[in-house]
């Protein structure tokens, strides 16, 4: 487990983590969301002891990092794919770990394996492209067979299939019952992967809860519904006391209802319905409406072409 309490950190006046206190637990991949500049990469750096936090406390399984004795066996991290000495190959920069942490020599065989690598140990890491870097370093987090993991940005660089894997790995680590902490941008990502979600903004907690509580506190979801016996549905459900929202076309949104109810009200009365489908609301959709007000850098269209024009008439520089 990994365990905050009121963890801040400042930059001179800067203050770029506020008062963070949450903790992350085994058993579930909880995900790590902020815009950019909320203080995520900060407050993970500060869990490896890499930043010294101004104020509060953060902890491993109730041991400060730097009291931690081989610290690879308690927690394995990826922070950033390219801290790796480029002249050494894979297996060497995976050996010198384990000899640093106590690992059995063995192991670096095993983790090559899991992430794929094994047919490229020898050769020096310079010459992996960003996805294999991303590889090598997911297996320096596995080396020690820690029981807490944490990944920032994971994905980054990976094909299709790769992210599929990693999907699948932190899932089953968490499955194991160890401890997974990934922060991402990719929302569509993070929805098909976290359980549990923690979100920051400009270093503040914003929310500390689950996948579909955060969804369904923070974004509008409905029933939609088309019939061409609109007005008397209509009627049926007003009667009924539930809330409807002309849409436009011919549909209707109904929203506080759930669909079995609204195709058993349709089928008591005799109605025809064309569509009875709910409308969930997207991670993204929920995440926008959160953290709008906690935007750091905003992107604004300025004069000239639209981006779609940008092409024409380009000459270059």
């Amino acid at each position: 487990m990994i365990e905050l309490e009121g963890l801040t950190k400042r930059y001179g006046e800067k203050v770029a983590v506020d008062r963070l206190t949450f903790a992350v637990r085994p058993g579930i991949v909880t995900g790590f969301l902020g815009p950019n500049g909320a203080g995520k990469s900060t407050t993970m750096r500060m869990i490896l002891g890499l930043d010294h936090p101004t104020a509060g406390d953060v902890r491993i399984d109730g041991t400060h990092y730097r009291q931690l004795k081989d610290p690879l066996t308690y927690i394995g991290a990826l922070l950033d794919a390219k801290a790796v000495h480029g002249g050494r190959s894979a297996w060497n920069h995976l050996l010198c770990l384990a000899q640093s942490n106590g690992v059995p020599a063995s192991r670096v065989a095993e983790v090559l394996d899991v992430v794929g690598l094994t047919a490229v140990a020898r050769k020096k890491a310079k010459g992996f492209s960003y996805g294999m870097g991303q590889r090598l370093g997911i297996a320096a987090a596995l080396l020690g067979d820690p029981r807490i993991l944490m990944f920032d940005e994971p994905v980054n660089g990976l094909d299709p299939e790769g992210i599929h894997w990693i999907r699948n790995l932190m899932k089953s680590l968490a499955a194991q019952g160890r401890t997974v902490f990934v922060s991402s941008h990719l929302m569509s990502e993070m929805a098909l992967t976290a359980d549990h979600l923690v979100v920051i903004g400009q270093g503040r907690l914003l929310a500390d809860t689950s996948m579909a509580d955060f969804i369904r506190t923070n974004a509008r979801s409905y029933v939609r519904v088309r019939t061409p016996q609109r007005e008397r549905l209509l009627d049926v459900l007003h009667e009924a006391g539930i809330t409807v929202v002309e849409a436009g076309g011919e549909a209707l949104e109904v929203e506080g209802g759930k669909a079995e109810r609204i195709g058993e009200l349709a089928a008591q009365y005799g109605l025809v319905l064309h569509e009875l489908s709910p409308q969930q609301a997207s991670l993204e959709e929920a995440f926008m409406q959160l953290t709008a007000e906690s935007v750091e850098y905003h992107a604004h269209a300025g004069p000239g072409p639209a981006p779609q024009d940008w092409g024409a008439g380009w000459k270059g520089a």
